[in-house]
């Protein structure tokens, strides 16, 4: 399961897909300039998701 943390104040979250309750995975996107995004997705093909965020930036995910 992603597990994503705050850098700032260690805050942790974990997330499930709605649709079929299966634990989001870690992944990225890359976008049209060539940046990356990190992102969660559903195992099962049911969408994604852009990192969640906290202390106003994004929470990072260890692979």
């Amino acid at each position: 399961m992603a597990t994503y943390e705050c850098s700032k104040c260690g805050m942790g979250v974990n997330a499930k897909c709605a649709k079929c309750d299966a634990p989001l995975v870690d992944d990225s996107l890359k976008l049209e300039d060539g940046q990356e995004v990190q992102i969660s997705k559903c195992p099962n093909g049911h969408g994604k998701i852009k990192s969640p965020m906290c202390c106003g930036e994004d929470m990072t995910c260890k692979v």
